[in-house]
């Protein structure tokens, strides 16, 4: 079974978290056949964390899952300590087949998307 674990940051303000929440719950609906299980998780500050999602997504039945970093930039979150987690989770897993995707800010045609949502807030605006 594939599953899909959308991986953010984690805020202090609760409203940022639900945010990441409803994403993935939009995902899921919409995700068809591409992943029968879609979570999210979360770097730190609130939960889940990274590990027990994933933990999680195993128990339900994942044997293939590709974690999403949804972060804009290449840090340090996104090039080591997410990978670090998961590498580490997937040794307690090793049945589990896991890859982590190239993180939000690297997806070919984000800048497109991003005009296109401008040019719809300004036609909105008149």
């Amino acid at each position: 079974m594939r599953g899909l674990l959308i991986v953010a940051h984690g805020s202090r303000r609760g409203g940022s978290n639900d945010e990441v929440r409803r994403l993935a719950e939009e995902v899921a609906r919409s995700a068809e056949v591409a992943f029968e299980k879609v979570g999210c998780a979360f770097l730190e500050l609130t939960t889940p964390l990274i590990a027990p999602a994933m933990a999680d997504l195993v128990a339900e039945g994942v044997t293939d899952l590709l974690v999403f970093p949804l972060f804009l930039a290449a840090g340090t979150h996104v090039t080591t300590d997410i990978p670090q987690i998961v590498a580490e989770e997937a040794r307690v897993h090793p049945d589990l087949r896991v890859a982590v995707l190239p993180h939000l800010g690297a997806v070919e045609g984000l800048g497109s998307l991003i005009v296109t949502h401008v040019n719809t807030h300004l036609a909105d605006e008149k």
